[in-house]
């Protein structure tokens, strides 16, 4: 839990059952693939879509990303070491 000026805040990206680690990884990837720049970056770090609906991201019936698509979308920099 954080503080920020006498108030509780929660940080949901440490709880995998609301942010699943596959989440957390796509988006270190985006931050160090200069997703900002990005040709085509639908839905990437929306809060409220699957990751599995982001732009060029595959997953199966589990969720479980099988496949990265991001072909001719402008990525530069380089992998981040969670991937």
């Amino acid at each position: 839990m954080l503080h920020r000026g006498g108030v509780e805040e929660f940080d949901l990206a440490a709880n995998v059952s609301l942010c699943p680690p596959a989440r957390n990884d796509l988006s270190d990837f985006y931050d160090s693939a200069k997703g900002a720049e990005w040709t085509d970056g639908s839905l990437w770090q929306d809060e409220y879509a699957s990751y599995c609906n982001w732009k060029g991201v595959t997953c199966d019936e589990m969720s479980c990303v099988t496949k990265l698509n991001l072909t001719n979308n402008g990525l530069s920099g380089r992998l981040s070491e969670s991937i």
